[in-house]
Formats: structure tokens, sequence, C-alpha cells
């Protein structure tokens, strides 16, 4: 024949099994640092008596919010870009994309983990309850619904409903398009919506049920 069909992998050509499992590994030890040790941090002060001596204090929500998840932004956002880094050395992974934009896409990821944390602390009473609802509401979601490990094509038309509500989703998505793809902003900047809109809604809830406790 004159003409000859071959179906070819895009951007893996050697169809490396790392470089389609990265990418859900970095959110996948994101979601988990970045949830539990917000949530534990809270959860530790009511334990520990100190939250009424912090409600004492001139210091309102919001400011005692960012006074909790910065630290804990900074250190997952640090651990994100170490196993990126750590990725490229040991597996070879490639960065085809901008550095800027995968540091804001990591951004908005933590920011909505963080918000998550805070979301769990406001409602358990006990670091155990904490960390038993944080692994339940960021690893099984982040492992199953995420199509880190089942494509999500392949799932059936309810379960692949709920998996427009697990931020993990989008981050894989627009994670493999920076790294993989070198993709510019125009072709994941819905992914980007939909996590910054996950984020500031996490955050705001979490910030209201915090005020109810703290009047």
């Amino acid at each position: 024949p004159l003409i000859s069909v071959e179906s070819r992998v895009w951007y893996n050509p050697e169809l490396r099994s790392a470089l389609f499992l990265i990418p859900g590994l970095i959110a996948y030890i994101g979601m988990i640092s970045a949830v539990v040790s917000t949530s534990l941090s809270v959860v530790r002060e009511k334990e520990r008596g100190t939250m009424e001596q912090v409600r004492m204090a001139p210091l309102g929500a919001g400011a005692y919010i960012i006074g909790k998840t910065l630290p804990y932004f900074v250190i997952s956002l640090g651990t994100s870009v170490f196993v990126v880094v750590a990725s490229r050395v040991l597996f070879g992974l490639p960065m085809n994309g901008s550095w800027p934009l995968l540091l804001l896409t990591l951004s908005l990821y933590l920011a909505g983990a963080l918000g998550l944390g805070l979301m769990i602390s406001t409602i358990a009473e006990s670091q155990q309850v904490a960390f038993q609802i944080a692994v339940l509401v960021s690893f099984l979601p982040t492992m199953m619904l995420s199509g880190f490990v089942f494509p999500i094509a392949s799932m059936p038309p309810p379960i692949q409903a709920i998996t427009y509500v697990v931020p993990a989703r989008y981050f894989i998505v627009a994670l493999r398009a920076i790294v993989l793809k070198g993709a510019g902003l125009s072709a994941f900047w819905a992914q980007l919506v939909a996590l910054g809109l996950y984020a500031a809604f996490m955050l705001m809830l979490a910030s209201k049920r915090l005020s109810r406790q703290w009047a």
C-alpha cells in the first residue's frame, strides 16, 4: 500500500510510565501534605486549650487564617517544587513549559487544599478525627477520581459527574500541559479558573465557620 497508518502517542512516544504517573504523584503529595498539616495544626490548639487564648487576643479570624495557612503554604509549595526537581533528576521528567505558570498552578491548587484543611479543622474536635477526615476527603478523591489511576472517560456517568468537584482533576491536566506539552496559558486557562474558584470557595467557607466559632 502507498499509505500506511501508524498510531503515535504525543508528548510521550516512548510510553514511559513515569511521565504519566509523576504528575499524579505531585497532585497526591501536595494535597495530602497541605490538608493534613493544616487540619491538625488548628485542632491541636483546641485540644491544648490555647484556642481560647487566641480568641481573647486582638486578632481577627481573617488574620488568624492567614497566619495559619501561610507557613504551610510555603512548606507545601517547597515540597511540590522539590518533587518536580527530583523527578527531573531521577526519572528524566521534562520541563517544556514555563516555571512561573507551574508555580501559579501549584499555588492555586495548594490554596484550595489549605482551605479544605481549615474547613476540616472547624468540624473536628480531636487530631484523630481530623486526620481520618483529612485522609478520607483528600486521599481517596485524589487517587481514584482525578484521572491519576483510572481514566475519567472509562468511569460511569454518575462517577464522572462527581469528578468535577475534585481539584486534582484540573491540576493534573494543567500540570501535564505545562510539563509535557510546554503549552501556554491559553491551553489550560479553564483548569486554572476552576482551581481558583475552588480555592476561593473553600477559604471563604472555612473563614465563615471559623468566624462563627470566634464570636
